[in-house]
């Protein structure tokens, strides 16, 4: 029997779920069994030692975070840093235009009546711009913290 004739024990590293299970139906569709398929580096270090594959088709991102995890590092897929320095840069900008004006005057010290003046809109529509920037800044209600003070020192430190 030729390589080519036989049907292949496949161990699968792929991190985007997507690719992989795509992968698994182009294999098996060859007539390869793909035995264990994983995601990260440290799934695939057992998988392959559980299955003993005869081959292993691998991401190829994945082979440099494997050196480096041997080494004692880490790795860090690229995306989840962008959204983490997403997150970290303006939490203001979440906030419409009006939710930020409402937030600048909420810092002036003035009340929800004061601000409605102000804008020629109602208490209530303040009072829902309020609780949208309360939201939007990660402030959900607890008795033990000061929402509007916490959503004042955010918007000073921006």
């Amino acid at each position: 029997m030729s390589r080519t004739d036989r049907s292949l024990r496949v161990v699968l590293a792929e991190d985007s779920v997507l690719l992989r299970e795509g992968l698994i139906g182009l294999l098996a569709r060859f007539g390869h069994e793909v035995v264990a398929a994983v995601g990260d580096a440290d799934a695939l270090g057992e998988a392959v030692a559980a299955h003993r594959p005869d081959i292993v088709v691998t991401d190829v991102r994945m082979p440099p975070g494997f050196h480096r995890v041997a080494d004692g590092g880490t790795v860090v897929d690229p995306e989840v840093v962008r959204q983490l320095l997403r997150r970290r840069r303006d939490p203001l900008e979440a906030l419409t235009p009006r939710e930020r004006e409402v937030l600048a005057l909420v810092a002036e010290g003035h009340s929800n009546g004061e601000i409605a003046r102000r804008l020629v809109v109602t208490e209530a529509a303040v009072g829902k711009h309020i609780g949208n920037i309360l939201g939007k800044l990660n402030l959900p209600p607890a008795e033990d913290t000061h929402r509007r003070v916490l959503a004042v020192l955010t918007y000073l430190r921006a």
